[in-house]
């Protein structure tokens, strides 16, 4: 039963759907329910900062792992629905940009069900993130957020964190052309040091054979502009994973303790949400402090920190605030002097 709650989250894939079935202003659904709803409701429910008891029960329940990959068939489902209306049957214009957007949080979604699976070690679990990641041509992200974020985190190195004073607008291409660079470089040394370049081995090779492929079939089975649906839908399904990676890590850096050397990664180095709705239908994404402190923690026993830098609303409002930056510094910057402070007075007292 533990497990039921993370159900939520179908509500966005499902709202997708109903979209598609009744056209019009039900297109816009997913939207209205995400930005909308979702925003009001995490504020109505509140918080949940308690821990799990026993983790290895809740590990050893088969149903955690089954609520997350059923998720695989229905975006796949909606992703292609969404293709086919607008471009077979040709979907009114709105209706359709409608479809394209509500589609593309789904697929959002889907690239935080695919940020679970891919720090799994097993190579199943592993492809089905690959998979996912195509579907918003976006599977470069496999590489770059498990060999690069994760080692360079509130670093200068790091292209996914945000650095203070610098707005969602400035990050984003920073973030979406830097992370490219990154998987590039990171997936060409080990390819090379294992002798596997030039093969399907060498993820550069194998994802952009894939993307031609995805694309090749698309555009056969719906036409170019089901081809241009499917790139909208992945353009908006980026544009949401990076406005979240902004929220993510604002401003926190780790100390220098050499050259090229910093701090070990700790809860501090992430901003933490204890909201309950958002963390369910995230699975535990908002408990990123723990994340990034042992990034092997599957999401049933993510933990809150309470010492950690926590956000003052739920993912879904933060990330409307982030896209007004007047909003976003005015509520940002004082908790940044603030927890500034209190490292001042900790190391003073040290």
């Amino acid at each position: 039963m533990a497990a039921l709650p993370y159900l939520i989250a179908y509500v966005v894939p499902l709202t997708a759907a109903l979209g598609l079935s009744l056209g019009g202003a039900w297109a816009f659904a997913t939207l209205i329910f995400v930005f909308v709803l979702t925003p009001g409701l995490d504020a109505v429910l509140g918080l949940d900062t308690r821990n799990a008891e026993d983790e290895a029960a809740r590990l050893a329940n088969p149903w955690f792992d089954r609520v997350l990959l059923a998720w695989i068939p229905l975006q796949l489902g909606v992703m292609a629905w969404t293709a086919w209306a607008v471009a077979v049957q040709g979907r009114p214009p709105l209706e359709a940009v409608g479809l394209v957007l509500s589609a593309g949080v789904v697929g959002a979604a889907g690239l935080n069900v695919a940020h679970e699976l891919m720090h799994r070690k097993d190579r199943v679990h592993r492809g089905l993130a690959e998979l996912l990641c195509a579907t918003v041509t976006y599977t470069h992200f496999c590489v770059e957020h498990v060999y690069g974020h994760h080692k360079n985190v509130a670093t200068p190195l790091d292209p996914a964190t945000a650095r203070r004073g610098e707005t969602v607008y400035g990050f984003l291409p920073r973030s979406i052309l830097g992370g490219v660079r990154s998987a590039w470089r990171i997936e060409a040394k080990r390819a090379v040091a294992r002798g596997e370049a030039g093969t399907l081995r060498d993820r550069r090779l194998r994802y952009a054979l894939g993307l031609v492929t995805l694309y090749g079939l698309t555009t056969a089975l719906t036409g170019p502009v089901g081809a241009l649906a499917l790139f909208g839908m992945g353009a908006v399904a980026v544009g949401h994973l990076e406005v979240i990676n902004y929220v993510e890590h604002y401003g926190l850096q780790r100390a220098a303790i050499g050259e090229g050397r910093y701090e070990r990664v700790g809860p501090d180095h992430s901003w933490n949400s204890a909201h309950r709705l958002t963390g369910l239908y995230l699975f535990g994404l908002p408990r990123h402090a723990d994340h990034h402190y042992l990034a092997s923690r599957p999401y049933p026993i993510l933990r809150h920190h309470a010492d950690s830098p926590q956000l003052p609303a739920g993912y879904a409002t933060m990330l409307l605030l982030a896209l007004l930056p007047p909003a976003w510094f005015a509520v940002m910057e004082p908790r940044l002097d603030a927890l500034q402070g209190r490292a001042r007075e900790e190391r003073a007292a040290a």
